[in-house]
This record gives C-alpha cells, sequence and structure tokens, in this order.
C-alpha cells in the first residue's frame, strides 16, 4: 500500500525565493491553460488534450522571448499544472466539481509538483529541481533509495512542506467479530456503540482561548486597515498595507495553523483509538454537510468539528487494517429508532438530548442510541 507522508522544510534566503518563483510558475502555467481552454470553448473547439498544450507551451518558449524565464525552472512543474487544469475542466463537464477559478497570487495556496525520478531524500535533506538540497525539520522520517509517488511542495502560509507517497507492505491483523457503530456530531466528535465518548476538542480551554486570541488580533488589524484607509479620486477607497498589519496577519496565521494542527493530532488520536479495538466492520451514518453548513445557527461548529476530513480518516484506517468499512444510508433513522424495541419516534428535535420510547419507556442518550442502531445496520 501507499503511504504518505509531509515533513517541513527549513530552506535559507535563497532558496525560500525559489520556491516562491517556482509555485508562482506553477500558478502561471495553471491559469495559462485555463485560458486556453476557455478561448477553445467559445470558439467552439473541441478540448484540447494536455499533451498539445505543452507542445504549444514548449513552441512559445523557444520561438518567444518573452517567455524565457521559464527556462530558470524546471519543466515538470508547468507539465502537472498543465495536467491539473485540464483534469479540473474534465471533471467540470463531467459534473464532479464546480467549474475551475483562475488562482489568485493572494488568496491561491503555493505549490508545485516535483517529478518522481529528480526528487532524492537524505536522512536531513531533500533535494529539489533547480532549488538544490533543502534542510528537514525531521531527521529520518522520509525513506530513502525507494519509489516515490506524487511528490509536492506546499506553503502553509508560515512554513514550507514537502509532501510525498511511498509503498509499505500492508500489515496483517487478527480482527474480532463485533462491529462498531459510531455516531458523530457537534457536541461530542464520537460517540461509540461500546460506550466510548470522545467530546470535541472545539470546547477544551486551550482551544478557546486560542480562538479568542486569534479574535482580538483580527479586530486589531481590521482597525488598522480603517486607519490606513486612502480615499482617492472618483471616490475609489484604497487600503496601505503597511509592515504592522503584515506582522498582524503572519501572528493570525500562526495562530490558524496552529488551530489546525491540534484539531487534525486529536483527530489521528480518536481514529487510532477507535481502530485499536480491531472490529471486524465499522458503521458510520452518511451526512449531508453541504445541507448541515446551510443552518447558520450550526455551520461554524460543524466546519471546526471537520467531519468529513474524520470520515475520510477512518476509511483509509479501515482500509489499511482490512477493517469493513460501512456508510448507513442516507435517510437511516438512527436517532430516531428505540435499539430495544425497534419503534421509530417520528418527531425528535435536535433539542432533545435523551430519547425517550414511547413504546417500552426507554430513557438512553439519543447519540449513544444512534451509535447502538448503527452497529446493527445492514444494508
Amino acid at each position: 500500500m501507499i503511504r504518505s507522508i509531509k515533513v517541513r522544510l527549513e530552506p535559507n534566503n535563497k532558496q525560500r525565493t525559489k520556491l516562491f518563483g517556482s509555485a508562482g510558475v506553477a500558478r502561471w502555467a495553471y491559469n495559462w491553460t485555463l485560458e486556453q481552454q476557455e478561448n477553445n470553448y467559445k470558439n467552439g473547439d473541441k478540448f484540447i488534450k494536455d499533451g498539445d498544450l505543452r507542445k504549444r507551451l514548449t513552441a512559445l518558449k523557444q520561438n518567444d522571448p518573452n517567455y524565457q524565464w521559464l527556462y530558470d525552472y524546471s519543466n515538470n512543474i508547468t507539465k502537472q499544472a498543465i495536467k491539473d487544469a485540464c483534469k479540473a475542466y474534465k471533471d467540470f463537464f463531467k459534473g464532479k466539481t464546480k467549474k475551475p477559478r483562475f488562482k489568485s497570487k493572494k488568496r491561491s495556496k503555493p505549490s508545485f509538483y516535483q517529478d518522481t525520478e529528480k526528487i532524492k531524500f537524505s536522512d536531513t535533506h531533500v533535494y529539489i529541481e533547480k532549488v538544490g538540497w533543502v534542510r528537514l525539520s525531521e531527521r529520518g522520517e522520509i525513506p530513502t533509495n525507494t519509489k516515490y509517488y506524487n511528490p509536492r511542495i506546499t506553503f502553509d502560509g508560515v512554513h514550507w512542506y514537502v509532501s510525498v507517497g511511498y509503498d509499505v507492505p500492508k500489515p496483517s491483523v487478527a480482527l474480532h467479530s463485533h462491529t462498531l457503530g459510531i455516531d458523530v456530531g457537534v457536541q461530542n466528535l464520537a460517540v461509540c456503540s461500546d460506550g466510548r465518548v470522545f467530546p470535541s476538542i472545539n470546547k477544551t480551554k486551550e482551544i478557546k482561548k486560542l480562538e479568542k486570541r486569534l479574535r482580538r488580533l483580527q479586530r486589531k488589524c481590521s482597525r488598522k486597515y480603517e486607519m490606513n484607509k486612502v480615499q482617492e479620486k472618483g471616490g475609489v477607497v484604497r487600503y496601505v498595507k503597511t509592515r504592522n498589519i503584515t506582522k498582524l496577519e503572519k501572528q493570525m496565521q500562526k495562530i490558524r495553523i496552529r488551530l489546525e494542527h491540534k484539531r487534525m493530532d486529536y483527530e489521528n488520536k480518536v481514529v487510532n483509538e477507535l481502530v485499536r479495538t480491531k472490529p471486524s466492520r465499522i458503521v458510520m451514518e452518511h451526512l449531508n454537510i453541504r445541507g448541515m453548513m446551510k443552518n447558520r445557527h450550526l455551520s461554524n461548529a460543524i466546519q471546526q468539528q471537520r467531519l468529513y476530513t474524520f470520515k475520510k480518516k477512518i476509511k483509509h484506517k479501515c482500509e489499511w487494517y482490512g477493517i469493513e468499512f460501512v456508510e448507513a444510508d442516507w435517510w437511516y433513522p438512527s436517532s430516531k429508532t428505540c435499539h430495544s424495541c425497534g419503534y421509530l419516534k417520528k418527531t425528535l428535535k435536535l433539542s432533545e438530548r435523551i430519547f425517550r420510547c414511547d413504546n417500552c419507556g426507554l430513557e438512553i442518550d439519543r447519540d449513544l442510541n444512534a451509535s447502538i442502531n448503527l452497529s446493527t445496520y445492514s444494508a
């Protein structure tokens, strides 16, 4: 199986400049491809293959002096950016994704691709084409002398990272015969059918303290922007970005990254704890995350809970250990059904945290009742 790993880079100033330039080349090639496809579609012509676009870009580099700067960067960066843009355009016409948009220099995440044959790893460094050997922040995390898959270099606003996949042998694990039902929600991240409850990390004191600090910095940054507001001719308002504003935005980005890493770490620990019992089958409910986000009272809490990412990690772990992963039907009434007698309670408000059965009189936590029903689910 393929295992992926992400390690932080420690580039010097010269390498950092080259990394930003490489990310800019990837963004430019992506936008150039979208422009070619858009113009081609307006003219009523057929879809342009990525191979034809790469030949067209090569001809531009060779014949037009305005594109000579592309020779300073790896050819694999533009090649993969063209592939990614063409794939996004195809997926849009197939109805899989939304229409691809042009990448903005200010808002898009800087990233670029590295060729699997050109990238090299040692215990302490990684070799990036046209950049050189860049120091890794962790020693010996990525194996050397192996085949790599989809190497990517990304920037999160503060640090550069390298992510890569490599082959590892699939572990053989002896599984038990029981089924584990998992009910996810906003109040608790996961409630299991065996009685285990994993509370939401977003209600802890540490997370609330970081969020409070982030809100204060956001207000401070907003006041700084208002102080530097300039009224130009024609009634156009322009905001001058000072060095103090840049410092504040970097502090805010650091807090956002810290919050994301803490939530990610907690998710990984919960997933490992769930899989450690080695059930033969795990059942989760199929949630309409997009529909739940339309509720303005719960949208922020649902977004912070990262339910889709949590489900994706459990699914990956199940595949890793050979556990059967089952997703219950969208309309399966796990919360409204009594697990003792099977009575269906048609009206159950979201505010009712205790499930009271009108048939047998059972009183139980609604999330625990839902997880027990999921453990007995059969498609």
